[in-house]
This record gives structure tokens, C-alpha cells and sequence, in this order.
């Protein structure tokens, strides 16, 4: 049995807005929309693997802040594992630095507005859930 890999995903929340990413690449995901991320590195923890990630891909400090439930399956062996996280005070604005040619905050009116990857919709359900419940407790 291959050992699964994980990888993990940025809810980045910013004045009630959800962060999208448009995929450059690979030309098969490219001009759809994701959670920005990455795979998790050996001996990483996950939390570490998602501010590395944001940094190379958005150019941003970010903080993670807590894991949205659930596992999500990708392509085998990958696993998707998403945390919401916020920017850090004086972190720059993200920008699309490495494979992806668009960014997108959106609203939690827009959220569907724009084309999720297939293994993403369940993962961004989860994510608003979280959101809605975390909105009505503050």
C-alpha cells in the first residue's frame, strides 16, 4: 500500500473575505480555482508546510490558525488537509508568484462564482460551514 502524502491547503481569510487561486499548471488544472497550498514535506508539520507554501506561491506571512475537519482525497496518493490561516500584520498583499495567473478574494456571496477544482468544491463546503459557525460564535 503507498503511504498517502498530504497536502495542505489555505483557507486565508482577510476582512471576511476568502481567498481563490487560479491555476497556471499543469495544463489539465490550469484556469480553475483552488485553495492555495502545497504538499507537506517529510518530517514537516503541516501548519510549517502551509506558511512555506504561502510564501513561495503568494509571496506573503501568513498565520495559520486552525485545521477545517475532514480529508479530502486528490489524485492518489495525495490527501487534502485545509487550515484556515490570516495574513500577519505587515505581510505584503498576495500576488501570483508560482502556478497560478490569478487571485480572487471572494465574498461568501461569491464563493461559487468562480470555477473550483472538482476535489476543492468539498473542501471550500467545509471551509464556509466552518466560516458560517465561527461568524455566528463572534
Amino acid at each position: 500500500m503507498t503511504e498517502r502524502i498530504v497536502v495542505v491547503g489555505a483557507a486565508l481569510f482577510d476582512g471576511g473575505r476568502l481567498l481563490a487561486a487560479r491555476r497556471s499548471a499543469p495544463p489539465d488544472l490550469a484556469r480553475r480555482w483552488e485553495l492555495p497550498g502545497g504538499k507537506v514535506e517529510p518530517g514537516e508539520r503541516p501548519e510549517d508546510a502551509l506558511v512555506r507554501e504561502l510564501r513561495e506561491e503568494l509571496g506573503v506571512d501568513a498565520e495559520p490558525l486552525a485545521p477545517v475537519p475532514g480529508e479530502w482525497p486528490l489524485r492518489p496518493p495525495y490527501v487534502l488537509h485545509v487550515w484556515t490561516a490570516r495574513l500577519r500584520p505587515g505581510s505584503a498583499a498576495p500576488a501570483p508568484l508560482q502556478d497560478h495567473d490569478a487571485l480572487r478574494w471572494l465574498t461568501p456571496a461569491e464563493v461559487w462564482d468562480v470555477d473550483w477544482l472538482d476535489q476543492d468544491v468539498p473542501a471550500v463546503r467545509a471551509t464556509l460551514a466552518r466560516w458560517a459557525t465561527e461568524a455566528r460564535g463572534s
